[in-house]
């Protein structure tokens, strides 16, 4: 029996069917309608700058780090561009395997590998690191021809610091590294727009020059906008900034003066600094041993830094103001002029020298050469007297000597415009309360303060601050922070910025109690302990010998106990300037455990001024006697300084000059015109120095008094 179905129902159904189906498709729709919407109206601007990044690229261009050049134009720090192997370990399944795959194209070193994996450890696994640079165009070619076979390793053309006088000057100059993990969190506090113009840069300045003025020498940094394929490859360049050559630094420093002290040196250990008094420009800045900082440019193999920081005679530290010694009797023409200042005593007073000086049952000696007999203060500086500056600190008090000492730039910094600079020790009651733990310690006796008369004790000094103290006594007062850097060049604007000096506040000397001390210290290089040094100058100057003791002496100990110990032995320090009419040039100079301040400080100081007033070069012969602490004045016929060739290898000399000049005419074109890709090299133009500015001297000075009996230079003692 057939039924009949109720097709008003089933029409019905399938309606309902219908619209459900009909409502589903148009949420369907009314979704995609809204997500369009979103997307194409809300989200636009955003999607847009996502679909330009994957279309585009940007690639900072770093630029060309500025020149180093001293006061003449030679060129003291350069660039160069080489070709350099880089791996990015983080596309690199097999690294050690590539490696060894690579060093079947390219030769690849122990420390080469040494170098990527320390690298590796201080850098973010998606860098690009070297594990070879300075590629030969031979290499390159190799490489490119396998290329395919070595995904994330890639050649990149990149900027090369240089110094073509390589260990002349180092300390003062410093060098470029790479920026490790510290200095990276520090740029996080950086302003924004100084973090941005650090992009793409991998190198900063560690130390002396190249440090203190990164900003200077940095530049701006440029970009390319690239347009880019899906598989990662530039078509074409969208838009493009060149960067902003780093500025030029025109040093006070002649580097032919500096190369020759640090000659006179050889393998000796010490410090010198020389400053002009009339604007605190420093002329020469030495510290020796110094190292070859090309080592640190390309990251320094364990081997050479293990050399370098494990080497007994230091030659990474900076002695010219991280070396802190006691002054000895270069110390006395400031106690002379601190007596007269603060009214203690006066130049005529007359001090019984019996060769000791009894204070708080100890005895205080002078070495066994000295003379005994009256003294005035004149007399006490030329004969070097340890009793009369006995007697004088005495009754100054340490107190009253340190503020009398303390303007001429003693026990604090001297504000040159280098980082890192040490205070050194001018004692005090209230600098000996902060400087010890133990009550007992932070008490001043009063037997201390007799020592410091001639500057032992817990008199500690840098050479910087013993030359612009010396700068200060010999222009009457007039103060300045000594500087290196003495103009600065914008080579794309070409415009020159002067650095001067900044001018502190004179101290408040009287003209005839400067004269009282500048004569005495003439009557040094005539008739006292560098008179044998300064025999025949054709100038005159004025000077200070000293010999300070390198360590104490135990009870009952005598020096020649432990003179067989060549780094126990006394430091030999001189101090001068010149001419004495109206000084130009003030020096401090130490050799370490060299003995007597006439045998090895005082020959080099005489040759510097030689070169500085005379224009002199001294002869081979006596160069090679001068290092040996074995000449008193010059010997041999000297030669003119202007036709020494420089130091270094004179073809990275002659390179880096070259370089430079010629790229004079092409700077402002590259400043201004698009660069023909992101690893070019701008050039930088050379510089012309300019003469240093003339100052005021000071006042004439009085005659000298008539010359005393010739005092004779001393055997032994720390003191002279």
């Amino acid at each position: 029996m057939t039924v009949m179905k109720n097709i008003q129902q089933e029409l019905g159904g399938f309606r309902l069917r219908l619209v459900a189906a009909g409502l589903f498709v148009l949420l369907c729709f009314g979704l995609l309608t809204a997500r369009l919407l979103f997307l194409q109206v809300t989200q636009h601007d955003n999607l847009l700058d996502r679909a330009e990044s994957n279309r585009t690229t940007i690639v900072p261009i770093v630029p060309n780090r500025g020149l180093i050049k001293d006061r003449n134009g030679v060129v003291l720090a350069s660039n160069y561009s080489a070709y350099t192997l880089e791996i990015t370990p983080a596309k690199v399944d097999d690294l050690d395997g590539t490696i060894d795959a690579l060093a079947q194209l390219i030769e690849i070193q122990p420390r080469d590998r040494k170098r990527l994996k320390r690298l590796m450890s201080e850098s973010k696994n998606f860098e690009s690191l070297p594990i070879r640079t300075k590629l030969s165009d031979t290499e390159v070619a190799k490489f490119t021809a396998q290329r395919f076979r070595f995904p994330g390793v890639e050649i990149k053309a990149r900027l090369f610091r240089n110094y073509p006088l390589g260990e002349v000057g180092a300390h003062l100059i410093g060098y470029i590294g790479r920026i490790n993990q510290a200095e990276k969190k520090a740029m996080d506090d950086w302003e924004e727009e100084d973090f941005a113009n650090y992009r793409g840069t991998e190198y900063i300045g560690k130390l002396g020059l190249e440090q203190a003025y990164e900003r200077e020498l940095h530049g701006i940094t440029g970009f390319e906008q690239l347009e880019t394929s899906a598989g990662g490859r530039a078509v074409r360049r969208l838009a493009h900034k060149p960067p902003t050559p780093g500025n030029t630094l025109v040093l006070s420093i002649d580097i032919r003066l500096q190369a020759l002290v640090e000659e006179l040196y050889k393998d000796r250990r010490g410090a010198l600094v020389a400053i002009d008094p009339r604007n605190g420009e420093v002329l020469a800045f030495v510290s020796k041993p110094t190292f070859d900082p090309n080592l640190f440019v390309d990251g320094i193999d364990a081997d050479n830094w293990r050399e370098l920081n494990e080497n007994i005679d230091k030659p990474l530290l900076n002695r010219a103001m991280r070396g802190t010694y006691p002054p000895g009797s270069t110390f006395k023409p400031f106690m002379a002029m601190a007596a007269l200042n603060s009214g203690k005593r006066s130049p005529s007073l007359i001090i019984q020298d019996n060769l000791t000086y009894s204070f708080g049952g100890r005895t205080f000696g002078s070495p066994e050469v000295d003379r005994p007999g009256p003294k005035d203060m004149r007399l006490a500086i030329v004969s070097s007297s340890n009793v009369y500056f006995y007697s004088l600190a005495n009754e100054m008090g340490v107190d009253l000597i340190h503020d009398e000492l303390e303007p001429f730039g003693f026990g604090r910094k001297t504000g040159i415009d280098l980082i890192g600079e040490l205070t050194g020790d001018l004692p005090s009651t209230a600098w000996k309360r902060t400087r010890f733990k133990k009550p007992e310690q932070q008490k001043w006796y009063a037997g201390e303060t007799i020592s410091l008369g001639i500057g032992q004790g817990y008199n500690n000094f840098t050479m910087l601050q013993l030359a612009t103290a010396t700068s200060t006594l010999s222009s009457a007062g007039l103060r300045y922070k000594p500087r290196l850097v003495r103009e600065i060049q914008d080579v794309v604007k070409h415009e020159q910025r002067r650095v001067a000096s900044d001018a502190m506040t004179p101290l408040p000397l009287r003209p005839e109690q400067v004269d009282v001390i500048l004569n005495a210290m003439h009557g040094v290089t005539v008739e006292g302990t560098s008179r044998a040094v300064f025999a025949g100058a054709g100038y005159k100057s004025g000077g200070k010998t000293g010999t300070a003791q390198a360590v104490g002496l135990r009870a009952g100990e005598k020096y020649k106990d432990i003179k067989a110990d060549e780094r126990k032995r006394d430091h030999s320090l001189y101090v001068a300037f010149a001419p004495i009419e109206a000084p130009t040039i003030a020096v401090a100079v130490i050799v370490e455990n060299a003995g007597f301040g006439s045998t090895s400080a005082a020959p080099i100081a005489r040759r510097l001024f030689d070169f500085v007033l005379m224009g002199q070069y001294p002869s081979e012969e006596d160069i090679a006697l001068t290092q040996q602490g074995k000449t008193t004045a010059p010997v041999g016929k000297p030669r003119l300084a202007t036709e020494i060739p420089l130091p270094g290898n004179a073809a990275d000399v002659a390179a880096a000059a070259s370089a430079a000049s010629a790229s004079a005419a092409g700077s402002s074109a590259s400043a201004s015109a698009p660069m023909p890709s992101a690893s070019a090299a701008s050039a930088v133009p050379a510089i012309a120095s300019t003469p240093a500015a003339s100052a005021a001297s000071r006042p004439a000075l009085r005659p000298a008094s008539a010359p005393r009996a010739a005092v004779q230079p001393p055997a032994s003692g720390a003191s002279r």
